[in-house]
């Protein structure tokens, strides 16, 4: 039997902007767009939800709703770097991580690293990680599947744990509401209803080619789901193609000192990931933002591959030589390395949490 874990973290950008600015604890916070234009909400605090705030929704709606919400643009930046943080915890635990978002994944922990052995257990040791080292709350569903594992996650939200047993996931199905099958949209459950389909239960009534015929291919996944039958693989299959880190500073840098200085941290970061990967590459790309947000990059692929502090810097700093930067105000700073080549073919490395600040 299978141990899945589904991990959600809550009101993920609005949370990492209450953690980072004390003044917006406690309070409506929506992070997206200005309700003086054609903004949309990413995601508002749990204070904000109260209103009636959902993410999607137009910031001007939101503003309708809660005139004194704190609305606050979003620092992706910042979001990823914390998602990358989250995703170590997991690594702690399992190879077997499936990314669906930032601050959304699956984890295959039936052979655990740690040989645990109990999915209750890591997602509990998961959840206090991230609490104690991240200062963030996460939500967690674990059952035999990834369908009812992400259910469940969502059931007791925020801070919430979630188990499903195998025994009780038949039950569990035939309760819960048409509305909540993966697959089944607003028009399908519309649908659904004229036809008498409420609950699992009554689609359980129906026979496989009974929903084929009313619901296409996926009809075939509702009888299957509907009696708990979910083989879905969790899949950690994407290649890492690049490692990079990069900063956005609280004042435009002017002078090159300035510039190698942060370069040196730059650098630094992106050793210590490839170390942890055990990787190297040949190609280093330095990003360059200017005050005015005009963006310019330069890269040089090298003979051979390297991953270490000293030649990174050293081949960021020549990158940079290369740039006109007179009369120039930069804002923000990227390294990158890349074509790690036959170095991850030879170690079969994958990493499905790399999130390229590049892209």
């Amino acid at each position: 039997m299978r141990k899945i874990i589904h991990i959600d973290m809550d009101a993920f950008y609005a949370s990492v902007e209450q953690r980072d600015f004390p003044e917006l604890r406690n309070k409506p916070v929506v992070v997206g767009g200005s309700p003086e234009g054609r903004g949309v909400v990413a995601t508002a605090s749990y204070e904000a939800r109260k209103f009636g705030i959902k993410s999607a929704m137009s910031s001007r709606q939101a503003y309708q709703l809660c005139p004194y919400a704190i609305f606050v643009r979003p620092r992706f930046e910042a979001y990823k770097e914390v998602s990358v943080a989250i995703r170590e915890i997991f690594s702690r635990y399992t190879d077997l991580i499936e990314p669906l978002s930032l601050d959304e994944a699956y984890l295959d922990v039936t052979d655990d690293k740690l040989e645990i052995g109990s999915a209750l257990e890591i997602a509990k040791q998961i959840k206090n990680a991230i609490k104690d080292e991240l200062n963030l709350t996460a939500s967690a569903g674990v059952s035999s599947s990834k369908f009812v594992a992400k259910i469940a996650s969502d059931m007791n939200k925020p801070d919430g744990l979630t188990f499903i047993g195998p025994s009780k996931i038949v039950s569990f199905m035939e309760q819960l509401p048409v509305e909540r099958f993966f697959g089944v949209g607003k028009v399908t459950a519309k649908r659904m209803k004229v036809m008498h389909i409420h609950t699992g239960a009554d689609l359980k009534k129906l026979s496989e080619q009974e929903l084929i015929n009313y619901f296409g291919k996926s009809g075939r996944f509702y009888y299957k789901i509907v009696r708990g039958i979910d083989e879905r693989e969790v899949r950690s299959s994407r290649e890492t193609k690049s490692l990079a880190a990069e900063d956005t500073f609280a004042y435009d840098l002017i002078s090159l000192e300035e510039m190698h200085v942060e370069l040196s941290k730059l650098a630094l970061k992106v050793a210590s990931r490839l170390e942890k990967k055990q990787l190297k590459g040949r190609t280093v790309t330095l990003k360059i933002k200017y005050s005015d947000f005009k963006q310019v990059t330069r890269n040089h692929s090298l003979g051979y591959p390297i991953g270490d502090y000293d030649s990174i810097f050293e081949a960021s700093k020549s990158l940079l030589e290369n740039v006109d930067l007179e009369d120039k105000q930069v804002r923000l700073l990227g390294i990158s390395l890349s074509n790690f080549g036959e170095v991850q073919v030879m170690r079969k490395f994958t990493d499905p949490y790399q999130l390229s600040l590049f892209e």
